[in-house]
């Protein structure tokens, strides 16, 4: 099979003809149709996340065709179209048992800890409880932009800080993870203001129905949210994992406002120096949230659905496998809008 191997941090990928991967015995092999480019895919490719030993194959944000089925597999057969969670969750531990999947202890990273889906093909364990099928009809790109930017963002949303209508909701950094934000916030009921340092993402960020915007770079961005939620948001979503924007969404709540932390700290942003005095006087609530369990897409599948939220504005571009290397060097300055899913592993 054709796919993207990560031999060297910073360096291209190596685009290799490799064997076709076994199918694990509680698992699937999946022919995958489209495959997101993700900034956590950018902090495997830089060498700033420790689960990764080279050589490895990126990917996480993947949908597919089932090919292969295990011998313990129950639930799904050869021609399923399904999708899969990034954290492959176990199904039997005392976390599993009680729906928080996410947090499993022996969890599998596709992409980091086994082989991802910058690939033809890529084997998915322990697929009885983390698989999912796709919805009739769903454009591949679509599912795989669904990933972990706009599951992560919907379980933050809904699972964490409770979101709710005409609240107002504060997205600082306007890439993946921050559109979903803004568009999941909206189908909630929620107002959205949209912030970062690129004119040409809040501009899309408008036209896709922030009801303000804020440049960073500009102005002081948590005050500027304070002043036009005429106080301070309900809800903080912190989008890009750095310490100045966790910071700035902490300070741009209002009393007992939630902040969810979901960019992710790597680097020397694993240590922050935070306003521990705003979260103190506003007694905030801080939720970290990472991923999303498998039992939860039904629920996004249904949003998807009644026609309240279209997803589709999220894709930027539909690269080939080759242009890979490409849009994770672009991660190391601001990007443009929106995602780009690679649907072509031949090119």
């Amino acid at each position: 099979m054709r796919a993207a191997l990560l031999t060297r941090f910073r360096a291209a990928l190596e685009i290799a003809d490799l064997p076709e991967p076994d199918c694990p015995a509680d698992g699937v092999v999946l022919s995958v149709l489209a495959c997101g480019i993700c900034r956590s895919d950018w902090h495997a490719w830089n060498g700033s996340d420790p689960d990764i030993v080279l050589p490895q194959i990126p990917g996480h944000e993947y949908c597919g065709v089932v090919e292969a089925v295990g011998p313990l597999v129950t639930r799904w057969k050869p021609g399923d179209r399904v999708i899969a969670p990034f954290i492959l969750a176990c199904g039997r531990c005392p976390a599993c048992a009680a729906g928080q999947q996410t947090t499993c202890a022996t969890q599998i990273l596709p992409g980091f800890t086994v082989p991802g889906a910058y690939a033809e093909q890529i084997a998915v364990p322990r697929a009885d409880v983390n698989l999912a099928a796709l919805p009739e009809g769903m454009d591949p790109a679509l599912a795989a932009a669904l990933g972990c930017r706009v599951t992560t963002a919907w379980h933050g949303l809904t699972g964490r800080a409770a979101l709710a209508p005409g609240e107002w909701l504060a997205v600082f950094g306007s890439g993946g993870v921050g559109l979903a934000a803004l568009l999941l916030g909206r189908a909630i009921g929620a107002r959205v203001v949209m912030v970062d340092v690129v004119p040409e993402k809040l501009a899309h960020a408008r036209a896709q129905g922030a009801e303000a915007v804020v440049n960073a770079a500009e102005t002081d961005a948590a005050e500027a949210v304070r002043e036009i939620t005429g106080g301070g948001a309900h809800v903080a979503v912190e989008a890009l994992g750095i310490a100045e924007t966790t910071a700035s969404a902490l300070k741009s709540l209002r009393r007992l406002g939630r902040m969810v932390q979901i960019g992710m700290p790597a680097g020397k942003h694993t240590r922050m120096l935070l306003p521990m005095d705003a979260l103190y006087s506003g007694q905030l609530a801080v939720f970290g949230t990472r991923g999303m369990p498998a039992w939860r897409y039904p629920s996004l599948f249904a949003l998807i659905a009644s026609g309240r939220v279209d997803l589709s504005p999220m894709i930027a571009r539909r690269v080939t496998l080759s242009a890979a290397s490409a849009e994770l060097a672009a991660f190391d300055a601001p990007a443009p809008p929106g995602v780009a899913v690679i649907t072509d592993f031949r090119g």
